[in-house]
């Protein structure tokens, strides 16, 4: 799969729970049979034997009373040993790309920066990808992951664009934390996501509007970040809170939305075809009215981009006159420092310099 995968130009990232095991997992099972004369009875958190699974367990779990799920202690230099050598193991041998780091909060700093001399020895563009659903600075300060799921973003979008919420102002000043938090190079390569398999997905959240939608997906596309697409989410697949939002695939074209398909395929052309939006600038622009708008930029590129979250067509003002093309529609627009946008849609538009 790997090889083949590698011939079609794509990636394979796995995803590992480091935090945690199932307690069919060799070594816990042995901790069950042998109590305190297992060899394995300090790879977990047991409080007292014989090893108790119900009605309540008496040892650590991933979460309250899970008994499946014992916590590994990674404090034990046997567990680190054994895990940095699966780390090893799918990169060296299988050809892997990378990890995303199940929980990975729940895992102590000095395990991370162990993992990732392991990983980046074996191979130095291996991703890590840490699950983190809040604030992670101090695992992104480059000893340790290279980036995390942006949960927060996710919150933002869906307050703003799905649920409605709160004010443009509130959505940007949300966005504007995160961003002040991190080092550029973070901020360039977080994933931003709208669904993902434990919370409820976008199109659940606003009743599965079109224009709701491809709204959010064009800000995902045209802001700082890496946009992350969760399976079904560029079908319109709808979902609530797990495991509603884990449905199966739906293959069938006929049963596709194609709309908010196109939408996707249009956006992530654009984004390949303007490497501004990817690694350029970030500066706010307009917060009034569920108005949002915002400028990327580098030496060379001004893109300029607006989003109308209202059912009514607005025009905002700005200081902004000449000749721009819309980068999604591909539309000419000349701007005399009055911008309109249709209701519910977005303009991304890239200045033309004589």
């Amino acid at each position: 799969l790997v090889k083949q995968a590698h011939l079609k130009d794509m990636k394979v990232i796995l995803d590992a729970v480091f935090n945690h095991s199932g307690d069919d997992f060799f070594a816990f099972q042995d901790v069950i049979e042998n109590g305190e004369k297992s060899l394995y009875k300090d790879w977990f958190y047991v409080q007292d034997y014989p090893v108790l699974q119900e009605p309540k367990v008496n040892y650590r779990t991933f979460g309250s009373n899970l008994a499946y799920m014992p916590k590994f202690r990674t404090s034990n230099p046997q567990v680190r040993e054994y895990l940095l050598d699966v780390a090893k193991y799918w990169i060296e041998e299988i050809g892997i790309d990378g990890w995303r780091l199940d929980v990975c909060d729940e895992v102590d700093h000095y395990f991370w920066r162990e993992f990732r001399n392991v990983v980046k020895e074996v191979n130095p563009e291996a991703l890590i990808i840490g699950e983190i659903m809040h604030e992670s600075v101090s695992f992104l300060k480059g000893d340790q992951l290279d980036s995390i799921m942006n949960y927060p973003f996710k919150e933002a979008v869906t307050d703003f664009f799905a649920k409605k919420e709160i004010s443009a102002q509130e959505f940007e000043d949300m966005l504007a934390i995160q961003r002040a938090s991190y080092m550029c190079q973070v901020n360039q390569q977080m994933w931003n996501l709208l669904d993902s398999h434990d919370t409820a997905r976008f199109a659940t959240e606003c009743q599965a509007d079109i224009k709701s939608i491809k709204l959010a997906v064009a800000f995902q596309f045209s802001y700082i970040g890496t946009p992350y697409i969760y399976y079904g989410g560029e079908i319109g697949m709808e979902g609530d809170n797990d495991p509603d939002c884990r449905r199966c695939m739906i293959w069938e074209e006929g049963q596709q939305n194609r709309e908010v398909y196109d939408t996707f395929k249009k956006l992530i052309q654009m984004r390949k075809e303007c490497k501004t939006l990817v690694y350029g600038e970030y500066e706010s622009l307009y917060t009034e009215d569920n108005v949002v708008g915002f400028r990327r930029f580098d030496k060379k590129t001004d893109i300029y981009a607006f989003f109308n979250n209202n059912e009514e067509e607005k025009i905002i003002t700005l200081p902004l006159k000449g000749d721009y093309i819309d980068l999604y529609t591909k539309e000419k627009v000349k701007v005399d420092n009055k911008i309109s946008i249709n209701p519910m849609e977005f303009r991304i538009l890239k200045e033309v310099k004589q």
